[in-house]
């Protein structure tokens, strides 16, 4: 039977005259009715904010990608003031390739990156450790006691007598594996940062920062001196300024693949639509929503980080697939003959509200992640949402306006109209046939039992393999073989403790941590610690206690452990504090107790955090408490603590969102199930393909299912709207599907097709993270297609078959 296309059986008008401007609904009369005022208030917006997006910067902060709230996380906040050098740092290493350290050169050299470093505004001054520093001590013992100094004499001059001074006092410091290399071919400055400007009282500017270490650092003092040959010396830097540093470096390159993204785009509509007008009309409103968004991020002062530079390109895409469905509809009503300012606003009336809906439904579902207690989480949903919101009138709006101006071209048109009649011949109209078959039982069938089967397979893979937090060593936001991690690699190698640090804060009231029990209390946690195979060393207060009474003792080996005495032991921890005063603070009410891991995968910090939680519990009294955490892994493990968490909490909000719109649109349990089981088994295979890529769940790969199915949903919300429409109008399911496949179902491929081929690009950025992103949203955005084109027939066949779906009034939207 012949069904009609045009969902409102609209009349075909070719003259305008004959066109009643005052028809269609509210929205519609105001917006059209008003053309050029629309046009010009978009174009004001566009130049305002394009002004205001050259402003934007691009920056990062510690304290944003940890989970503030978190209480160990308050934890760490409440006592940072006293746990200096266990936050924000970054460690510099000055390698010599030829020699050792006990060089006039190598130490001048050494000297220069020390001075320079210090003076670099967010430095903790008070708290850097390098051979230059006179907190870094030597200590010995001799008949009268405790003897020491600074390492570095304060008479050094260069002589030979004094290069073998410092050597001596290196070798009574004991510091290989600590500041020295082992071989002593290397030494470090380590140097803690403030999270504020003390100078500008402004947030640490990290670009700025990275900048430093690597112009004012790296390649200054790489350079030969002091008559040294080319490539004597090398620096090694890392930390995370510097992390963030490389992360920024890479994101201008991942900018330029935006324009890649625009330019595939470009391509794939228009070898579609064979009208350039159009095609460029919709490439340009796309562009004009993404200067939208970014001009609005910095008129409300967010900066754009490594997580949500992703966001312009999500809206882009976003915006291409809104804005394909209206181009498509104009298409077809000019090529009925419509004129197209008529054309226009049909495709307005038709799908405005499925269009809102689809809208509406990515915004909840990218709101649903700001439950996650991770700042740069929230803000990259809150960025997400603001940036849909703007497709509403870029893409709602603007588009079909734009439209109802300049129209297509009428070879285009009519191509369009033969499409959308099912007049295409070859193979793909053998294609698009053999798909409108699957609402047959006989296909049906299979492919359910089939995508069930796929999908519990996939979930078995996702319950049982799939990890939270990291599973590579170094760090693995960058390559492998990026310089950072080679850097990183050197340093674990040659420094005997490792970036890692995990750190317990003991707690007491002031000057009782200076105590026999609290000491004995410390020492057993580390004690415990040791045994975990994750664990390569321990450091505390206690610890070092130990050491002392050894040395007042003059060496007997039988004084190397805790005094009782409380003068001893006061004795014992005051000559440790003159060496690392970051070991108690100035009341010895805080200490912390560190653990140095062998890496920071999720395994190893799971059983770091069981480990302390269990004892804890059992040694934990109203006088002292044994806290987590700080120190590097230590907030990473609270991260991924917090990331288990809300994984699948933040699944089962964003469907139960989209489930409600769903039932809104389209007022049918079925229907819904319809729209959600696609997006189900889609979710599944992504997770089931990060256990097969050795990918876990973490900040940075939490997001990806979210977005993938807040706009993997718009194809549902396109294909069923049409589908039901035309079986409310007496259409069998087949007859049903077929429309919807021409009239919108060869955009929803199109679409599927252009969002992954922009996201795609990301697999060639030097950050890891984004390659894995773009990995697995170019996944879910070509299986979501599939998935809605081949199983919204095969489960209609079942669920809204003729004689379960004819007269229920349910279905009208």
């Amino acid at each position: 039977m012949a069904i009609d296309t045009n969902k409102n059986r609209l009349p075909i008008i070719r003259d305008l005259k004959d066109f009643d401007k005052k028809s269609g609904g509210l929205v519609e009369r105001v917006i059209f009715n008003n053309r050029l005022l629309v046009v010009l208030i978009c174009a004001i917006i566009t130049v305002v904010l394009g002004y205001r997006a050259t402003k934007l910067e691009v920056n990062a902060s510690f304290e944003q990608m940890i989970p503030q709230s978190h209480p160990y996380i308050k934890n760490y906040f409440d006592n940072k003031e006293s746990l200096k050098g266990l936050g924000n740092s970054i460690r510099i290493v000055l390698e010599t390739t030829k020699g050792d350290i006990f060089d006039p050169a190598y130490l001048d050299q050494l000297k220069k990156i020390n001075d320079a470093i210090y003076l670099t505004p967010g430095v903790d001054r008070s708290m850097m450790r390098s051979l230059w520093m006179p907190a870094v001590r030597w200590t010995d013992i001799n008949e009268q006691g405790f003897v020491g100094g600074p390492v570095m004499p304060f008479d050094y001059d260069g002589t030979p007598a004094s290069v073998q001074h410092f050597k001596e006092n290196v070798l009574k410091a004991r510091l290989e594996g600590s500041i020295v290399g082992q071989g002593y071919t290397s030494s470090m400055i380590v140097v803690p940062l403030l999270a504020t400007n003390a100078e500008t009282g402004k947030p640490l500017d990290y670009k700025k920062l990275a900048t430093v270490l690597e112009q004012d650092i790296r390649q200054k003092f790489s350079q030969a001196s002091g008559g040294a040959e080319p490539g004597h010396y090398k620096i090694r830097i890392v930390g995370f300024a510097k992390l963030v540093g490389d992360l920024i470096e890479g994101l201008h390159q991942v900018l330029g693949f935006f324009a890649v993204s625009a330019l595939i785009a470009t391509l794939l509509i228009y070898l579609y639509t064979r009208d350039l007008r159009s095609t460029l009309l919709l490439v340009f409103s796309a562009a004009c929503g993404v200067v939208w968004l970014l001009g609005l991020l910095q008129v409300l002062g967010y900066d754009l980080n490594p997580y949500s530079i992703l966001v312009p390109f999500l809206i882009f895409a976003i915006g291409i697939s809104h804005g394909a469905q209206k181009m498509n509809g104009v298409m077809q009503d000019i090529g009925r003959g419509t004129h197209k300012y008529v054309a226009a606003r049909y495709t307005f009336r038709r799908l405005f509200l499925a269009g809102l809906t689809a809208l509406l439904t990515n915004v909840a579902g990218f709101a649903v992640l700001m439950i996650i207690d991770i700042p740069v989480i929230r803000d990259l949903a809150l960025t997400t949402s603001i940036g849909v919101l703007v497709l509403v009138f870029t893409k709602l709006f603007f588009i079909p306006v734009a439209l109802s101006y300049i129209g297509v071209n009428p070879k285009s048109a009519q191509r369009s109209l033969r499409s959308e009649e099912g007049r295409q011949t070859g193979a793909m109209g053998a294609m698009w046939e053999l798909i409108a078959r699957a609402t047959e039982r006989r296909f049906a069938l299979p492919l359910v039992i089939g995508s069930i089967i796929l999908g519990c397979m996939a979930a078995a893979v996702s319950l049982t393999s799939l990890q939270i937090g990291d599973l590579d060593a170094g760090a693995p936001e960058l390559r492998p073989e990026s310089r950072y991690n080679r850097d990183m690699a050197y340093i674990n190698k040659h420094y005997g403790l490792s970036s890692d640090q995990f750190a317990v804060i003991v707690k007491t009231s002031p000057d009782k941590m200076v105590s026999y029990i609290s000491m004995l209390e410390m020492d057993r946690l580390a004690s415990a610690l040791r045994q975990l195979p994750g664990v390569l060393a321990t450091n505390s207060i206690a610890e070092r206690a130990r050491g002392a009474t050894l040395g007042m003792y003059e060496g007997d080996p039988r004084w190397l452990t805790l005094p009782r005495d409380e003068k001893t032991i006061w004795m014992a921890v005051k000559n440790v504090v003159t060496d690392s005063p970051e070991l108690i603070n100035a009341n010895a009410s805080v200490a912390p107790m560190v653990a140095y891991l062998k890496d920071h995968r999720a395994d190893t910090l799971k059983e770091m955090v069981k480990a302390t939680e269990a004892f804890a519990a059992e040694h934990n009294t109203e006088d002292r408490q044994f806290l987590l955490a700080a120190g590097s892994a230590g907030i990473e493990a609270v991260t991924n603590i917090v990331v288990q968490e809300a994984n699948y909490r933040v699944l089962g909000l964003l469907y139960l969102s989209v489930i409600a719109f769903c039932f809104i649109t389209f007022r049918s349990w079925r229907a819904v199930i319809v729209a959600i089981v696609p997006l189900l088994i889609t979710s599944f295979l992504c997770e089931a393909l990060m256990v097969f890529l050795g990918i876990g769940i973490k900040v940075a790969t939490l997001p990806v299912i979210a977005l993938g199915v807040g706009v993997g949903v718009d194809y549902a919300l396109y294909l069923i709207s049409v589908q039901v429409a035309a079986q409310r109008q007496g259409a069998t399911l087949k007859e049903a599907y077929g429309l919807a496949l021409r009239f919108t179902g060869k955009v929803v491929a199109l679409i599927g097709v252009t969002m992954a081929a922009g996201v795609v690009t990301w697999v060639w950025s030097p950050i890891k993270f984004q390659a894995d992103m773009g990995l697995l949203l170019t996944f879910m955005f070509l299986w979501n297609m599939i998935g809605a084109l081949v199983l919204i027939p095969a489960l209609s066949h079942f669920l809204l078959g003729d004689s379960k779906f004819i007269g229920k009034q349910s279905m009208s939207r």
